[in-house]
């Protein structure tokens, strides 16, 4: 069998569906090349000497232009300013709470590389409606179908099917959510990395603030997220292109994040890798 790579990431775009909108500025090749002979005349940590090639610049003398480039052109860049936790993104346990199984919580960048590559296993949950809770026995009961047996390390996804609903207004709301119970028991079985197809790991926002206020039961509030304070895990969020996967098991997930200092979460280009290389 031929090796295929399935892409199981959403794009990082301008206006995207997101609480804090990303914002890309896109730096062409023409603007390159003047940035670029700009950059040149700065010294960094001498004012003096910069300010002396600034100089020299204005008189010809210093200077790297636009039409000094090959075909006139420089090089593209783009400048992004968005939250670590816009499009794909693997959460650290530190974005559940200080601490985890009564130690400080690892942040992105200290995670174990370890957990982000794995055999991968896909829980359909397609059959819950939006806002409805996925309990441990749903996690159970289709691992009983699909004839699988979770061992230590397996990196589990769980599909909504929300992904086909992202741009669009529906994406926040559309789709259910883990319970603790269910994260707890992944936990059990060895699991340290798990996803979900959707914008949130736990139901959307706007039926666990309705149910805390109907109830003022704050186990309402995100309660798979803080799953992470008594067992330590981390989860994806907004994934995508799961039933592009043929096999419910049998296949490697890669999902290394951004190496962010200290932080909670940071982007990830996640895969699956069905068959071997040849």
């Amino acid at each position: 069998m031929n090796m295929q790579i399935i892409d199981l990431s959403l794009p990082l775009k301008n206006k995207a569906m997101e609480p804090e909108e990303p914002k890309i500025k896109y730096l062409n090749h023409k603007k390159g090349a003047l940035l670029l002979g700009l950059a040149a005349l700065i010294v960094k940590g001498s004012i003096m000497a910069t300010l002396k090639n600034f100089f020299l610049y204005l008189l010809g003398i210093f200077r790297v232009i636009p039409s000094d480039f090959p075909e006139g052109i420089g090089l593209a860049w783009e400048k992004i300013i968005a939250g670590t936790h816009a499009g794909t993104h693997l959460d650290a346990p530190y974005h559940f709470g200080p601490i985890s199984e009564g130690k400080p919580a690892r942040t992105i960048d200290n995670l174990p590389l370890e957990w982000c590559f794995g055999n991968g296993v896909v829980l359909d949950m397609r059959h819950k409606k939006p806002g409805e809770v996925i309990l441990s026995i749903d996690v159970q009961n289709e691992l009983e179908r699909i004839g699988y047996r979770i061992h230590p390390f397996d990196i589990v996804l769980i599909m909504t099917g929300a992904d086909k609903h992202w741009d669009r207004s529906d994406y926040l709301d559309c789709h259910p959510g883990m319970s603790r119970e269910a994260t707890l028991w992944l936990i059990e079985q060895g699991v340290r990395v798990m996803g979900i197809d959707a914008y949130g790991f736990d139901r959307p926002f706007k039926n666990m603030i309705q149910d805390y206020l109907k109830t003022r039961d704050k186990s309402h509030l995100w309660p798979a997220h803080l799953a992470g304070r008594v067992s330590e895990y981390a989860h994806l969020e907004r994934l995508a292109n799961l039933d592009a996967i043929p096999v419910p098991y049998g296949f490697k997930v890669a999902c290394f994040p951004m190496k962010i200092e200290g932080a909670s979460a940071g982007w990830t280009r996640a895969v699956a890798i069905v068959g071997e290389m040849e």
